[in-house]
C-alpha cells in the first residue's frame, strides 16, 4: 500500500480544522495516510504533503514526492501569506500552485496551477474554507492520477511577499470603512484583529457577518 504523510508543524494553524477531511479522502483512495506535527516523525514513504509549515523540511530524500501548495502564480508571490496580501490588493481571482518542495523555498517545479475565486465579501474564515477546498482538490487530483503528472519548471519574474505581523492589521483611520474593507476581511478576530490608534489609545475592531457563526 502506498503511503502518504501530511506534515503541519504549526500547532496554531487554521488548517487543523479541516485536515481530518483530507485524511479521510486520501484513505478512501486506497493510500494509507497519516497526519504529523513534528519533522522528526516523517518516515520513508511515497508522498509527503507539507501544509502550514513554519520550518523548512530538509529530508526531502525520504519521500518520492514532496508536495507544497502556495496561493500565488509562482514564481510570482513567493513568501508569506500570499492569499491575504492579494485580498488586500483587491484581487478576487487568486492563483494557486502545487509544486515540488526544494531546498530553495517556493522554487520547485510545479504540477498544477488553478485559481480560487472570490466575490469580494468573504471574511477570513470563508476565505480559508475556500482555500482548503481548492488545496485538497489539487492534492486528491495528484494522488488519483495514473501516472502522476510530470513537474514543470517555474518561469518568469520572481516576487516576494513579506511575513505578516500584528502591525499589518492596523487600519488607516483617515480612510473609510469601504477603503479599509479588504484589510478587515483578512484580519483574524482572535489572533491578529484589526486595530487603530486614537488620542493615545489603541482600539481593537472585530468583524463578523450577521447571522453567521463567530
Amino acid at each position: 500500500m502506498k503511503r502518504v504523510q501530511i506534515l503541519i508543524d504549526n500547532p496554531n494553524s487554521w488548517m487543523w480544522e479541516y485536515i481530518s477531511s483530507l485524511e479521510e479522502k486520501i484513505n478512501a483512495t486506497g493510500f494509507y495516510c497519516k497526519v504529523l506535527s513534528n519533522h522528526e516523525d516523517v518516515n520513508e514513504g511515497d508522498i509527503l504533503i507539507l501544509l502550514s509549515c513554519n520550518r523548512i523540511f530538509k529530508k526531502l530524500e525520504l519521500n518520492t514526492y514532496n508536495l507544497v501548495v502556495h496561493e500565488s502564480d509562482l514564481p510570482k508571490g513567493k513568501g508569506w501569506s500570499p492569499m491575504s496580501w492579494q485580498v488586500i490588493e483587491g484581487k478576487n481571482k487568486i492563483p494557486i500552485t502545487m509544486f515540488e518542495a526544494s531546498k530553495d523555498v517556493d522554487s520547485g517545479s510545479y504540477y498544477y496551477k488553478d485559481d480560487i475565486l472570490l466575490y469580494g465579501h468573504e471574511l477570513i474564515n470563508e476565505i480559508r474554507k475556500l482555500q482548503a477546498k481548492k488545496t485538497f482538490e489539487m492534492i486528491l487530483n495528484f494522488i488519483k492520477s495514473k501516472p502522476f503528472p510530470k513537474p514543470i519548471k517555474q518561469k518568469g519574474k520572481v516576487t516576494y511577499y513579506k511575513k505578516r505581523t500584528q502591525n499589518d492589521s492596523r487600519l488607516n483611520k483617515k480612510k473609510s470603512i469601504i477603503e479599509n474593507f479588504n484589510l478587515l476581511r483578512v484580519c483574524d478576530n482572535e489572533n491578529y484583529p484589526a486595530f487603530f490608534e486614537y488620542m493615545g489609545n489603541q482600539y481593537v475592531l472585530k468583524i463578523y457577518k450577521k447571522n453567521q457563526p463567530k
